[in-house]
């Protein structure tokens, strides 16, 4: 059972819903749980303030942690629901086994979901294109020096309002220098070092005028990877093609859902290695009709441009029916103007008295 100490003043008052920057605003009250002696002790939800951490915590020095990323939406009826839950205790679960981590447990986690959701339900946005993003983080809090995995770990649950990530198509540059991540290494774990690897290349595209790199491979720079913030698809033709999922790529949940989709609206979707040079000859013959992101924060963001070296990949004239079409249909879904036949739209129900 978790614990639940109300805060004594809430600051929603504070919060102007038709101006929310994205990651930026925190709601009033925190989830965690401490892992201790092999097992997951004292769960409880309180007041958001800072944690107290020992100058040799682990994860400061070693980096074990991950997190994930989710959103709660208001349905039509002003319900909050979520968008497959269970999907993120998996991944979570799968980064934990990669980073040395203890796994976390599903019914807890969907409990500390639910519970977190509801208590926060009036922080909800209730304008399509915003939600409430949650954000679960797993830190090593063992105090000792050693490369070593922690024994000790805490989870937490943090719940933020926010607008669009991108309110508007996203341009592109590839990268020939750095690298996000290798094979045999922890691309495809959710680990904060995956994401601090990408600070600098990511600034040096942000300086030269671009939204965000589109990763290639460590190996030969030859073929893509995926967007620093999202999965990326390219529509050549009538065919749909994204990168598979082989070791260094995130295992996108939105990335499966538009999948799905697409193929039940008859699309063909293709999930393989993807050279660059196939996307530069696609453009040069006029058959990539759109290129798009899937991801948790940004559900679907058009790509207007993409920049390979010396050549720039101009999109901006694109309908873009196929991404608007996977947008539109997660929307509808969330807001349950359309039928859930995939039982992926979950009512939030709290565990914990308001």
């Amino acid at each position: 059972m978790i614990k639940f100490t109300p805060t004594a003043q809430s600051k929603i008052s504070s919060l102007d819903f038709d101006n929310i920057p994205f990651g930026q605003i925190f709601t009033d009250h925190l989830f965690q749980v401490d892992y201790i002696n092999g097992e997951w002790v004292n769960p409880e939800i309180s007041e958001l303030k800072p944690i107290p951490v020992h100058p040799g915590n682990l994860a400061w020095h070693y980096g074990q942690s991950i997190f994930e990323g989710m959103k709660a939406f208001k349905n039509k009826d002003g319900e909050p629901v979520l968008f497959r839950p269970e999907e993120h205790i998996y991944r979570l679960n799968a980064s934990a086994a990669r980073m040395s981590m203890p796994e976390f447990p599903k019914d807890l986690f969907l409990e500390a979901v639910h519970s977190m959701v509801d208590i926060e339900r009036a922080w909800i946005p209730p304008s399509k294109g915003s939600a409430l993003y949650l954000r679960p983080v797993m830190v090593a809090m063992e105090e000792a020096l050693g490369v070593r995995a922690s024994k000790e770990y805490k989870m937490m649950i943090m719940t933020l309002p926010v607008g669009p990530y991108y309110p508007k198509p996203v341009s592109l540059v590839t990268e020939k220098k750095y690298v996000r991540a290798a094979m045999g290494g922890v691309g495809e774990a959710k680990t904060a070092g995956n994401y601090a690897a990408s600070l600098l290349p990511a600034q040096k595209a942000k300086d030269a005028g671009f939204d965000q790199i589109m990763w290639l491979d460590a190996k030969e720079f030859k073929y893509v990877q995926e967007i620093g913030t999202m999965n990326i698809f390219f529509v050549v033709n009538d065919t749909v093609i994204t990168p598979i999922t082989n070791g260094t790529i995130l295992k996108g949940i939105t990335r499966k859902s538009a999948i799905t989709i697409l193929k039940d609206h008859g699309y063909k979707v293709e999930e393989r290695l993807i050279d660059i040079q196939e996307i530069v000859d696609a453009y040069q013959a006029g058959t990539l009709k759109e290129a798009f992101g899937a991801g948790t924060a940004a559900l679907t963001s058009n790509v207007h441009l993409i920049q390979h070296g010396d050549i720039s990949m101009d999109l901006s004239q694109t309908e873009n029916t196929v991404s608007n079409l996977v947008k539109n249909t997660l929307n509808d879904l969330r807001f349950g103007e359309i039928e859930d036949k995939y039982n992926w739209i979950v009512p939030v129900k709290s565990a914990v008295p308001v």
